[in-house]
């Protein structure tokens, strides 16, 4: 096909190439070598090879000592100036979850092969949880991992499972293969995915994926198991529902201006 034909110059290819390969050192971890990228990728090794020479010139990627790629220093302002228009988006949100359900309410995004919390409203509640902004949790036993779980293909799943590994945070942590894709599909089919104390004994979330975002991300309500009820869970359901809606909306917007 002629490179013309879709309405795509050679030079916006190279673009969007340029960002599939860091989209596939993030997904690594951060971290890769050329063969795995090679592995990874549809593109013949020199033009990855010739990509990732002008990423690390300009500073989105690095090379280590050890030859392998890193995402570069340049994308932490990016990062950081994307986070704070992520923060002005989802703190209203979170904010109106808490109003109408009276537990702390959390957004959490994809950080390699666990996920991280990036904003947070408390609930006023003096007994509440507070999964600290920055906090790093497993995606296998977190109720907004699982709900970032189901939005993944399985071969994506099965990666990064084996790749952080199925530690037990308490007794109620799944810790097979099955029963993460058992999870997994549990969410596909409600919706939604539900932490039943696999982060901290006491504690129950209740979590959606914000569908279509950029990058894999999900909001959650969480509180102590007494509050957590079945009450609870059914209001919980359609407020975040509601929430994610508004958040999927402006990425999108974002992304198609």
């Amino acid at each position: 096909m002629n490179r013309m034909a879709d309405g795509r110059s050679g030079g916006v290819q190279s673009v969007e190439r340029a960002f599939e390969l860091m989209e596939l050192i993030g997904r690594a971890g951060g971290e890769c070598s050329l063969t795995e990228l090679s592995s990874e990728s549809p593109l013949p090794p020199p033009t990855i090879h010739r990509l990732l020479r002008t990423l690390v010139g300009i500073g989105y990627v690095r090379q280590l000592p050890n030859r392998r790629y890193s995402l570069g220093p340049r994308l932490i302002r990016l990062g950081e100036v994307a986070n704070r228009q992520l923060g002005a988006v989802a703190g209203p949100v979170l904010q109106a979850l808490v109003d109408e359900l009276s537990e702390t309410a959390s957004l959490a995004v994809l950080d390699g092969d666990m996920v991280i919390y990036t904003g947070q409203v408390a609930s006023l509640h003096s007994m509440r949880t507070n999964n600290e902004i920055g906090r790093r949790v497993n995606l296998h036993n977190s109720g907004v991992g699982k709900a970032v779980l189901a939005e993944l293909d399985d071969a994506r799943i099965l990666k990064l499972v084996t790749q952080a590994g199925l530690p037990a945070a308490t007794e109620n942590s799944v810790t097979t293969l099955s029963s993460v894709f058992a999870n997994v599909e549990k969410v596909r089919a409600d919706g939604f995915a539900v932490d039943e104390q696999e982060q901290e004994i006491g504690v129950r979330c209740i979590a959606m994926a914000v569908p279509g975002a950029p990058t894999p991300m999900a909001i959650g309500i969480s509180g102590p198991e007494a509050r957590m009820d079945a009450d609870l869970l059914k209001r919980a359901v359609p407020a975040l529902r509601r929430a994610t809606d508004v958040i999927s909306e402006a990425l999108i917007g974002a992304r198609e201006e």
